[in-house]
């Protein structure tokens, strides 16, 4: 019976027990052996690996995080560290491997494709971050999150005619702040592919305010500011009150959408089906509501197709285009 590896890696993103779970009764249909392999990269390293079957995997799709834990490993971003991780494969008899997570998660599965690993890789952060696919397991589940703190963040913005400036996750991608803020109805959007200064947020929260909207959402992607000297900035040109929100990783947890269920179901099931056929360095993914696969080598290389993301923008700021800038 071949052998079939699991693992997830980086960041963890509800909808991964569901993917690993969709692995292991997929493979067992093609009478393969399914191996977890717990905590991530460096968990292979060190030989924490253990057979899964279905009965292991019952009632487990509901669950968010990863029933096979997560960790960042620095030993196997070296040479040696890679070379230890196939050998600890070919020990434990492991000739199929499916690893989920995302960038810094692929570029390691591309790693072992390399050293002659068949492995196929599945995208499984909240940042939705991959321009190759449309969505990665964990986004939807997460937009879903933010809605629900905005939701409550406004009714109580609205009762003391507050702003608030929310910062969400996404690293160097905006999705998370452009949807959380489309369907949110969030005012004021500034992410990495737009980034807004200090005083264009400053001089539209003041149009805003002029119109006699007094209560107020400005929502920004993590890294991109110092928050406290973002709402320093507005309280002292505009002598307004400002609150701050730092959602955090709120953001990850939770028991996982439908869709986000159902996105890792299909591409676990996916991806069973690659390796079996003989593939090996793809990456699973989704567009125009079609399973895709690519190669690791063009994973990056793919220019983002923001187009749909800056009509949007631009759509909801013609509301929001400000006074001139404030002297």
């Amino acid at each position: 019976m071949n052998k079939l590896g699991i693992l997830t890696s980086g960041g963890d993103a509800p909808g991964m027990n569901a993917a690993i779970r969709a692995v292991v009764i997929a493979a067992q249909q093609k009478n393969i052996e399914t191996m977890g392999i717990k905590g991530g990269y460096q968990g292979l390293i060190d030989r924490n690996i253990d057979r899964l079957t279905p009965f292991n995997v019952e009632g487990i799709a509901d669950k968010g995080g990863t029933i096979l834990k997560t960790s960042r490993c620095l030993e196997f971003m070296k040479e040696e560290g890679r070379k230890k991780a196939v050998r600890v494969l070919k020990e434990f008899g492991i000739t199929l491997l499916v690893v989920i997570g995302g960038d810094g998660s692929f570029k390691g599965a591309e790693k072992l494709h390399h050293l002659g690993i068949n492995v196929i890789s599945i995208p499984g952060t909240i940042d939705n971050d991959f321009a190759y696919t449309d969505y990665s397991i964990g986004f939807d589940t997460a937009l879903n999150t933010i809605l629900d703190s905005i939701s409550k963040i406004k009714d109580t913005d609205f009762s003391h005619d507050k702003t608030t400036i929310i910062e969400v996750m996404g690293r160097y991608c905006g999705d998370l702040a452009t949807y959380s803020a489309l369907a949110g109805e969030g005012e004021i959007i500034s992410i990495p592919e737009r980034k807004l200064d200090f005083t264009t947020i400053c001089s539209q929260v003041h149009s805003k305010i002029a119109s006699g909207k007094q209560d107020n959402l400005i929502i920004i992607t993590e890294k991109m500011y110092d928050i406290e000297e973002l709402k320093k900035y507005i309280e002292e040109r505009l002598q307004i009150s400002v609150r701050t929100s730092v959602l955090g990783f709120i953001q990850r947890g939770g028991s996982p959408s439908a869709f986000d269920r159902i996105l890792a179901s299909k591409m676990g099931v996916k991806a069973v089906e690659l390796l079996t056929e003989g593939h090996s360095g793809l990456a699973v993914g989704i567009k125009e509501n079609k399973l895709i696969s690519i190669e690791f080598g063009n994973v990056n290389n793919i220019l983002s197709d923001s187009y749909e993301k800056f009509r949007l923008l631009d759509t909801f700021s013609t509301f929001n285009k400000g006074d001139q800038v404030l002297s």
